[in-house]
């Protein structure tokens, strides 16, 4: 089924179909997939880590706790979808090992512990990161970026207002307490995404 997507990606990459954005890549639902669009080349090098490690996490017996990357190209890569965890008063949240203990799946200390040491993984207990499986256990869905990336590569494009960073506060259109996409100090556009701020 992926390999229909790989071909005609454009049609399923619609408004109706959107399901999330962050600072590099956009991402879009189509059947029991996910098409993570590539809004910059950082984008691209998080699809690309997330294959290796999927891969890798494969062969060490911890698919499981994965979300399958089937596919990766400088546009977009495919991947397996499953629902993201609800945000909490419109914001993502950090996972808890004693708050969110039902949510853990077997073996998820062993592999944070393997994405630290072994792929230099960031923001590994950030919720926004993370699905839910059959069984309502934590999924990893989002763990492309690594710290040497994060640092060397993200964050001075964030600093200089190319990449958006998240600020949580009043979107200026609706009202709400939201999630905004600011691009660097001078930013005065105060608008969430569903009013318009990409």
């Amino acid at each position: 089924m992926y390999k229909d997507i790989i071909e005609n990606w454009r049609k399923y990459c619609i408004k109706d179909n959107f399901i999330g954005i962050g600072s590099t890549r956009k991402a879009f639902k189509f059947s029991h997939y996910v098409i993570k669009l590539h809004l910059h080349p950082i984008g691209h090098k998080q699809s690309q880590n997330e294959l290796i490690i999927n891969n890798v996490m494969n062969k060490n017996g911890l698919h499981e706790l994965f979300a399958e990357t089937y596919y990766v190209d400088k546009k977009f890569s495919i991947q397996k979808y499953y629902h993201p965890l609800e945000l909490i008063d419109n914001q993502s949240f950090e996972i808890n090992t004693t708050q969110h203990a039902t949510l853990l799946p077997n073996r998820y200390e062993e592999v944070l512990d393997l994405l630290d040491k072994d792929f230099d993984s960031f923001d590994l207990k950030d919720s926004s990161n993370y699905g839910l499986n059959e069984e309502g256990k934590l999924i990893f869905i989002d763990y492309g970026m690594s710290k040497k990336l994060y640092e060397r590569e993200w964050v001075p494009l964030a600093e200089s207002g190319i990449l958006p960073q998240i600020d949580f506060d009043y979107c200026r259109v609706c009202g709400q307490k939201r999630e905004l996409r600011m691009y660097g100090d001078h930013d005065s556009d105060r608008r969430c995404y569903d009013c318009g701020k990409e």
